[in-house]
């Protein structure tokens, strides 16, 4: 079992949900943290603070746009210049909405490939030679639906399966120094536009737990990845209460 022990971790979109979760908890396994955000200030300030209120000087922020690659390898020089190292990349944000074919425009496509595959490729890029020193890992949240398209979200569903294509062959070029695997959430958040309880109930019912799953589920699978599965790289685990098994 791997010490976390004052190792540190860059996760992006690291101030809520998903990204809030994995921080608090890589927190309270004695991380020190490089928290980006493009757009949530605030969230990112709060956590920060909370995070910093248990044990100062353990996190700070950085705000970056991701499909602008200059903005990148300074992420990886500022946890470098705070923390002394770097162990883990978290490849977390991501755009995600609709894009009905026939009202796709350039800046949608640049936008949703470049928050869930330009970025995380040209990140993971540049974090490489510093996570290399400390046998660090990469983990990216890729999708269930980089293998089954999203209805209604044919850009989104291509971006993430080259995001889960990016997790396996990441893994042979930067092996054996850097271990790359990915998770692939299935109904853990409900998405943003309103849904009737009738639609809820058959997403759940197209799981075989039957119910939705929580961002801790996420987080505690990232854990296993980073701090058990020393011997593993080039996989992604589906967290999906059995959704892929469905029709």
């Amino acid at each position: 079992m791997l010490d976390l022990n004052q190792k540190t971790a860059l996760i992006t979109g690291g101030a809520q949900r998903i990204g809030a979760a994995i921080a608090r908890l890589l927190h309270a396994e004695g991380m020190n943290l490089l928290l980006h955000y493009r757009r949530s200030a605030s969230e990112a300030e709060g956590l920060a603070a909370e995070l910093n209120d248990l044990r100062p000087g353990s996190v700070g922020l950085a705000q970056a746009d991701l499909c602008q690659v200059s903005q990148l390898a300074p992420l990886v020089e500022q946890a470098r210049l705070q923390f002394g190292r770097l162990d883990l990349l978290v490849n977390n944000a991501s755009s995600f909405y609709p894009t009905p074919i026939g009202e796709v425009d350039e800046a949608i496509w640049d936008d949703l490939m470049g928050s869930n595959l330009k970025g995380p490729f040209f990140l993971s890029q540049a974090a490489a030679p510093l996570l290399a020193e400390h046998q660090g890992c990469i983990i990216n949240l890729v999708d269930i639906h980089a293998e089954r398209p999203k209805a209604g979200y044919p850009v989104y569903s291509m971006a993430k399966a080259g995001n889960a294509m990016m997790v396996k062959t990441l893994a042979r070029e930067l092996g054996p120094r850097v271990r790359v695997n990915g998770i692939a959430p299935g109904l853990i958040l409900w998405p943003d536009q309103p849904m009737t309880e009738t639609e809820r109930q058959t997403l759940l019912q197209r799981t075989v737990l039957q119910r939705a799953g929580k961002e801790e589920d996420i987080a505690r699978t990232l854990l296993f990845l980073l701090r058990d599965g020393e011997y593993i790289t080039g996989q992604i685990i589906a967290v999906d209460g059995g959704r892929t098994l469905q029709q």
